[in-house]
């Protein structure tokens, strides 16, 4: 058994903060209910759909046209998943061909606003992010020379 995990199936560690930084506040295991819905709403496919749903309805092919790189199946996928969990409505509208419609529901848009507080923030330190990345990458290509032989 792995160091931090329960003997417990159902055992998945608390979110709450205890007055402390806990480096297993997410329980690593796959039967972690709070980890499968990170890895869910944290997957980049789901992050753009939510945030081209912020307060408009598209449609599948919308969606896809806007979303560069996704394929049919994955963006179905995602979709399929999001509406499962209550993030998605999906509209079928009763006309030849079929229309179907895609927005977010209430509980998908206090997501999109979460979503929007991380993007504010990267937004925000993005040359800070690209220093420290070139800075990294001189280190290591400095290091990598020193052990060339």
């Amino acid at each position: 058994m792995e160091e931090g995990t329960s003997k417990s199936p159902s055992h998945c560690a608390s979110t709450v903060d205890h007055g402390g930084a806990d480096p297993f506040q997410w329980d690593t295991r796959e039967d972690c209910q709070v980890r499968q819905i990170l890895d869910r709403i944290a997957d980049k496919w789901s992050l753009l759909v939510i945030a081209l749903l912020d307060n408009r309805r598209l449609r599948f092919t919308e969606l896809r046209r806007e979303i560069d790189g996704v394929s049919q199946r994955m963006l179905t996928v995602t979709l399929r998943s999001l509406e499962r969990d209550g993030l998605v409505k999906r509209t079928v509208h009763p006309v030849v061909p079929p229309r179907v419609e895609y927005e977010l529901t209430s509980l998908g848009r206090t997501l999109h606003t979460t979503i929007q507080s991380l993007v504010t923030w990267t937004e925000a330190h993005r040359e800070e992010i690209a220093q420290a990345r070139s800075a990294y990458d001189t280190r290591a290509a400095q290091a990598a020379e020193a052990t060339a032989p």
